[in-house]
């Protein structure tokens, strides 16, 4: 099992859950874990977190953020704890608990969602995205050989059908029991909007957005395909509370970094190309960045060279861009996927000489872009896979 490979032998080791993804995945981990002979402990923080976690295992912190560091700490101390498990590792609680258990020398594993999308989930050691230990040395990847048998390993991948519907009721079940307990847990601090009614709203926004613009955006994947084709630049965005732009980039909200593309597209790009924008499919209920895109737009003169969209095809759009402009997102991974020059205005793993145009400034990307090594991917591709890629799906 893919897991196992990357973590080792747990037998008799000591194991903390801290928290985990909405839903019961860190149950079928603790399952596992245990079955291999691991003695598993679980901490949560909120209602939902108790709820899922259904073990008499399970601690939940009530202590207000401030005593968080000191709680670990001990609870690390008195449980002997060797292996630390957590989901995402820059939220409040995480991030601490990650910085203490390197100090007492604890084994660290981050999920996250998959690099490669869809029908993978991401395990590294130590972290990920910005924090990964993922080699960004174009040599590395240039002296890898990859057998016949490997490849085949890689590439034989399980397709899994839409989870949709399972997150959306494990989301819910979640939201409700966290607010409906939250006297239970009155310090606690969520990593966005935690009020139940707030999500209710925003998951009937973006399923009314999702049909809506399905239907108002139904010619433009032909337009793309044809006489857009290779004529304009593909930005697409990240949530608006993404720790990957607060954390590993210089952008202290996604505003920030639209604004300087969109200024260096009016001075630099090619006068005949337009700017496409895509709004996150996570951020379709919560956020509407199309007014403040055509209102920038209109003060830079360049209102008939934007175009902002919500339920284009990605596929479409990476393919027949001329390059895509991201902060560092795993759309970034996607677009090099499909062959089309791509630029990181943050960290990201995949941003490699030979990969994406790194170097370049915005101002020069426009016209001096630089080709995707075909090759070279395929390789960091193959070896993101083999170390960090799990073939599963944290909803099924």
């Amino acid at each position: 099992m893919k897991l196992m490979k990357i973590v080792g032998d747990v037998k008799e080791k000591k194991i903390l859950l801290l928290q985990g993804p909405m839903g019961s995945y860190f149950n079928t981990l603790d399952t596992k874990f245990t079955n291999e002979g691991a003695k598993v402990f679980r901490i949560g923080f909120n209602a939902g977190d108790e709820f899922f976690a259904r073990t008499d295992h399970y601690t939940g912190y009530k202590d207000k953020p401030k005593n968080w560091q000191k709680f670990v700490e001990e609870f690390y101390k008195k449980y002997d704890i060797q292996m630390l498990f957590v989901f995402g590792d820059c939220r409040f609680y995480q991030k601490i608990a990650i910085d203490i258990a390197q100090k007492l020398q604890i084994e660290v594993f981050v999920f996250e969602e998959g690099y490669i999308r869809p029908n993978f989930i991401t395990l590294e050691k130590y972290g990920v995205n910005g924090y990964s230990p993922q080699p960004k040395d174009r040599t590395f990847y240039d002296n890898l050989i990859f057998d016949d048998n490997l490849i085949q390993e890689i590439e034989n991948v399980v397709k899994f059908k839409s989870t949709f519907i399972k997150l959306a009721r494990e989301a819910i079940i979640y939201y409700w029991v966290a607010n409906l307990f939250y006297h239970k847990y009155p310090y606690y601090i969520h990593h966005r909007n935690f009020s139940l009614m707030d999500e209710f709203k925003a998951g009937c926004k973006n399923v009314f957005r999702k049909y809506k613009y399905k239907f108002i955006e139904r010619g433009l994947n032909n337009r793309f395909k044809n006489e857009l084709s290779k004529k304009y630049y593909f930005v697409p965005l990240q949530t608006h509370g993404d720790f990957q732009i607060k954390t590993h980039s210089k952008y202290k909200n996604i505003e920030a970094f639209i604004k300087e593309v969109m200024e260096s597209f009016s001075k630099n790009a090619p006068k005949e190309t337009f700017l496409v924008f895509k709004h996150h499919p996570v951020d379709r209920g919560r956020r509407n960045h199309a007014n403040y895109i055509k209102n920038l737009a209109y003060i830079l003169g360049i209102k008939h060279r934007v175009i902002v969209t919500w339920d284009v095809h990605l596929p479409t759009l990476l393919k027949n861009a001329i390059g895509t402009v991201v902060i560092n997102s795993t759309v970034g991974i996607s677009s090099l996927y499909h062959e089309t020059p791509t630029i990181c205005l943050g960290d990201a793993i995949y941003d490699i000489e030979g990969l994406t145009s790194l170097g370049l400034t915005i101002d020069e990307f426009w016209s001096e872009y630089k080709e995707v090594d075909t090759e070279l991917f395929k390789k960091f591709r193959g070896y993101l896979i083999k170390t960090t890629q799990i073939n599963s799906n944290f909803y099924l």
